[in-house]
C-alpha cells in the first residue's frame, strides 16, 4: 500500500518528467528543419523532396551509370508523384527533373555522343523525325559546354506550358525545347527498351 509521502514523491517525479519533455520539444521547435535525404549513391546525395519553379517534386529513384567498371555519373529522377512503370512516367505531362552529377571528367563530345546514342537507340525513325530540330538544338547545347568535370551538376527540367530547360551548375544552357515528346525521348535514354545502363533503369523506377 502506498503511503501519502510516496504518492507525493511519485507525483512530483511525473511532473518533473513532463516539464523536461516539454522543454526538449520547445528547444527542438526552434531548430531549422533539415531536409531528409532519401538516397545517397556514390557519395552523391539526392533530397527526398525539391521544388522546381514553384512545383514540389519527389525523388522517384536514383542510381549510378556505369560503363564497364567505371562510374560515370549519378542520376536522380524527380516527379510530382512517385510512379513505378515507364508507361505512367511517359504519360504524365507534369513537372519533372532529371539531375545528373558527374563522377569523372568527360569532354562535352563524349557526353553528348553518349546522350545521342541512347536517344537514337530508344526512338524509332518516325519519332526522331518529329523532334529532329530539338535534337539538333540539344546537341548544340552540349557543344557549348567545354567539359564535364567531376562534381558538375546537369539538370534537365520539364515544365508544362514552357518546355524542357537544361541547366549546368544552376545556369541555363541554350533555349527552351517545347515538345513533351522530346523530353520523353530523353527519359527513354535510361527508361527505354534499350537503356544505356540496364542496372540503372530499375533504380530510377524505385525497384531497388
Amino acid at each position: 500500500m502506498t503511503s501519502p509521502r510516496q504518492h507525493r514523491c511519485r507525483t512530483r517525479r511525473r511532473t518533473l518528467l513532463k516539464s523536461a519533455a516539454a522543454a526538449v520539444l520547445l528547444a527542438l521547435a526552434g531548430l531549422p528543419v533539415i531536409p531528409a535525404c532519401a538516397a545517397e549513391v556514390a557519395g552523391i546525395k539526392f533530397d527526398e523532396a525539391i521544388t522546381v519553379n514553384g512545383a514540389p517534386l519527389k525523388l522517384n529513384g536514383a542510381g549510378v551509370r556505369t560503363k564497364v567498371i567505371f562510374k560515370v555519373y549519378a542520376l536522380g529522377l524527380y516527379l510530382t508523384e512517385k510512379k513505378s512503370t515507364v508507361a505512367d512516367i511517359l504519360a504524365a505531362e507534369t513537372p519533372s527533373r532529371i539531375r545528373i552529377v558527374s563522377l569523372r571528367e568527360l569532354t562535352s563530345e563524349e557526353f553528348g555522343r553518349a546522350f545521342m546514342a541512347g536517344l537514337n537507340d530508344n526512338t524509332d525513325q518516325a519519332e526522331r523525325n518529329k523532334i529532329v530540330q530539338q535534337t539538333r538544338q540539344f546537341g548544340e547545347m552540349f557543344a557549348a559546354i567545354p567539359a564535364f568535370k567531376k562534381g558538375d551538376v546537369l539538370t534537365v527540367d520539364w515544365m508544362p506550358g514552357s518546355g524542357t530547360q537544361v541547366m549546368m551548375n544552376g545556369k541555363n544552357v541554350g533555349g527552351v525545347l517545347p515538345d513533351h515528346a522530346f523530353f520523353n525521348a530523353i527519359l527513354r535514354i535510361w527508361l527505354g527498351d534499350k537503356p544505356v545502363d540496364s542496372g540503372l533503369k530499375p533504380q530510377l523506377l524505385g525497384e531497388k
